[in-house]
């Protein structure tokens, strides 16, 4: 919606100097994809950036870094997130576990705070599910398509049984009446 937007590219400053912009702040990915948070901050002095990602499983730290210095990244995330100076974070190889909140606070040394959020959606992949479905189709349509061959096989041993049958009984029924002509 258009207030959305405007609220997410208003700078949203503090008294300090501190301020953010948060351009996208709900985000739409599929498993396995790679997403970028995007976000631009500025201030006086240096600051520390912090992420967290909130989902219904609790609160995790993701990364937490001072410009220009150190960068803390939690163990959950080693290796599945890159940070950037401007503030952002790349989160590598999503699933549906990283769906949720992300919160990141920006701190001036001077103790000034500036917040940001976006909300990030994970979808599966559907083709995996349509090509499990026809996975199981064309197996069900194999194993019917055997049945139906037995069925056939099994109708004419059958067929085959009581033409044997119905010719030796033909052959004695003729045997029969032959013999009571004969005895009368």
């Amino acid at each position: 919606s258009i207030t959305s937007t405007l609220i997410a590219l208003l700078c949203l400053s503090a008294p300090g100097g501190v301020s953010l912009v948060v351009p996208h702040p709900h985000i739409n990915a599929t498993v396995a994809q790679n997403i970028l948070l995007s976000v631009e901050y500025s201030c006086r002095g240096v600051a520390t950036i912090e992420w967290k990602h909130v989902s219904s499983w609790g609160t995790t730290k993701i990364v937490e870094w001072k410009s220009g210095n150190y960068v803390n990244v939690s163990t959950v995330y080693k290796g599945r997130v890159t940070t950037f100076e401007n503030g952002s974070i790349q989160l590598l190889n999503v699933g549906m576990g990283d769906a949720g909140y992300y919160f990141i606070t920006v701190t001036e040394e001077y103790g000034t705070n500036t917040y940001g959020t976006i909300i990030v959606n994970v979808y599966e992949i559907i083709y995996e599910d349509l090509h499990f479905v026809a996975v199981l189709f064309a197996f069900l349509a194999a194993v019917s398509a055997i049945l139906i061959c037995f069925m056939w096989l099994c109708n004419k041993s059958l067929h085959l049984f009581q033409k044997k049958t119905t010719h030796k009984l033909r052959a004695r029924t003729t045997e029969e009446i032959e013999l009571e002509t004969i005895e009368c």
